[in-house]
């Protein structure tokens, strides 16, 4: 009969003798999340630096939940695609609580609607998007991220020409900058 303390030792050699590269793992992400988006911040006056950095270890913790856990440029562009995709998904539900809201303004009430439209539109595109992403088609990936841009852009403007508050303005500024670090990834594989 063996003592409970020597049963436990294979797995602590297990553990001990893998720990390095785990560690060295985490610290590769963390250095390529980093330099991406120093890079990215650098180039793009649209992107700023901690915004890239959260979003990023973000998206990269929801991949590695998934058993996904090695990293490297291509696939953190990836990663950036389905961030952006999910926000403009949730704020297209978000868009849809507020319609449903009946005290709103009838200029707000105009302006949601044409915000609903747009990002409606915006989610087929991402989807192709990230298959013409996943083929090395950036050129083709690049127009389409620039369309999500330009949508956002138009939603948030069209508050504006009415004399409005937005109530979209981070969830627009947010699909917006999103969209730029996934440009400046593609840029950066192109």
């Amino acid at each position: 009969m063996s003592s409970p303390s020597l049963s436990i030792l294979p797995f602590l050699f297990f553990l001990f003798s893998n720990f390095p590269i785990t560690q060295s793992s985490i610290s590769n992400t963390s250095s390529l999340i980093y330099k991406t988006c120093k890079t990215s911040s650098d180039q793009d006056p649209n992107i700023s630096f901690n915004f890239c950095l959260t979003s990023l270890q973000h998206g990269v913790a929801a991949t590695a939940k998934h058993g996904r856990t090695a990293l490297d440029l291509r696939r953190l562009g990836l990663i950036s695609l389905r961030l952006v995709r999910r926000n403009v998904s949730s704020t297209r539900h978000h868009i849809k609580k507020l319609q449903r809201n009946k005290h709103l303004n009838t200029l707000v009430k105009s302006c949601l609607a044409d915000c609903l439209e747009l990002y409606s539109d915006a989610i087929p595109i991402l989807k192709d998007a990230r298959r013409d992403y996943k083929d090395r088609r950036y050129f083709e990936t690049n127009l389409k991220i620039s369309s999500v841009m330009d949508d956002c852009s138009t939603c948030e403007d069209g508050f504006e020409e009415e004399g409005v508050i937005s109530p979209l303005t981070n969830r627009n500024y947010n699909v917006f900058e999103l969209s730029a670090i996934a440009l400046s990834i593609i840029n950066m594989l192109s």
